[in-house]
């Protein structure tokens, strides 16, 4: 019977992802999981414990899922990207935007991921651990209109209680009112109007 690897065996590289490549297989990866050598993150990817787990550790991972011909084609948004913010919870399946420049029939068929087709500004989209994102301020705009409270409120107070991300929830409430004849605004602003706290000034 073979020993699991270690991350302390000579030789093995010491970083801070782990996905089933040249060096482990993701069965092996498992099993130092299962071991406490290695904590999952997302997908089959893994870091160590201890490991500060960053927006661009995230986003690195959420990218080793998309596969590879439409990372640049597609944008992570919505609870992903709010999730990548260190704002929401690990998605079941990573929510995509795709422009509605670019057509998105040959990309449907994309496994672990919902596609949106959306319009997208050039302020909406930054670039984290080599995976599109929308801004911190799209995300909250998109997560207010599309999903639902239960899941929204939290992760939008979670957005605005993150100073570094420069979200203010007056200026929220205005991205919002400005977007164009979108459905459910009225209840994206019901949702604006029961979050509270320091970020609300």
């Amino acid at each position: 019977m073979t020993a699991t690897p270690t991350l302390t065996e000579p030789g093995l590289p010491l970083q801070e992802l782990y996905s089933p490549g040249d060096v482990f297989s993701h069965a092996e990866l498992q099993s130092m999981a299962f071991d406490g050598v290695l904590q999952p993150l997302y997908g089959e990817s893994f870091t160590a414990p201890g490991e500060s787990v960053t927006p661009r550790l995230r986003a690195r991972a959420a990218g080793l899922v998309v596969p590879e011909h439409i990372r640049q084609k597609v944008v992570a948004g919505r609870m992903t990207a709010a999730w990548i913010y260190g704002c929401g919870n690990a998605p079941e399946r990573l929510s995509l935007l795709v422009d509605a420049k670019h057509r998105i029939s040959s990309l449907r068929s994309t496994r672990g991921c919902i596609l949106h087709e959306v319009r997208l500004g050039p302020l909406d989209v930054m670039s984290i651990g080599g995976l599109l994102v929308t801004s911190p301020l799209r995300t909250a705009v998109d997560v207010a209109l599309h999903v639902e409270a239960e899941r929204a409120v939290p992760a939008l107070q979670a957005l605005l209680d993150r100073a570094d991300l420069g979200i203010r929830l007056r200026l929220l409430v205005l991205a919002v009112e400005a977007t164009p004849r979108v459905p459910h605004k009225k209840a994206a602003l019901a949702k604006l109007a029961v979050l509270s706290g320091p970020s609300a000034a």
